[in-house]
């Protein structure tokens, strides 16, 4: 886990956690910053955002608004040719197809791995 104040990675309880588990642009910023030493290349995962055919299962896909703000993150859990399947919990969908969400805008981030200190 990674107690750095709000933009770690650690989940104790509903309560007790860092807006990483639940706000979009606070988990891009903790991935990209702990890969980029911003956080001190801390615990925890870290990713770059690529395009869309570097995907690989385990990745995540942020969909954002015309307006500029992203809003939700699926994960890659599979693909159907070169379409990612999408797993995501709020809308309870598993291997759903890329094509047949909603969106205006579209970030890939692809885990480069974690690290366990």
């Amino acid at each position: 886990m990674n107690f750095t104040p709000v933009l770690g990675w650690f989940y104790l309880s509903a309560e007790n956690r860092t807006a990483a588990w639940t706000g979009v642009e606070y988990f891009y910023r903790f991935l990209i910053q702990n890969a980029t030493d911003r956080l001190g290349n801390g615990t925890g995962p870290f990713a770059e955002e690529v395009d869309l055919d570097r995907l690989e299962i385990g990745d995540f896909v942020q969909f954002g608004r015309s307006t500029g703000d992203f809003y939700h993150t699926p994960i890659v859990v599979g693909f159907q040719g070169n379409e990612p399947l999408l797993a995501a919990h709020s809308n309870d969908a598993f291997a759903r197809p890329l094509s047949s969400w909603q969106f205006a805008r579209i970030r890939c981030l692809h885990i480069l791995g974690a690290r366990t200190y």
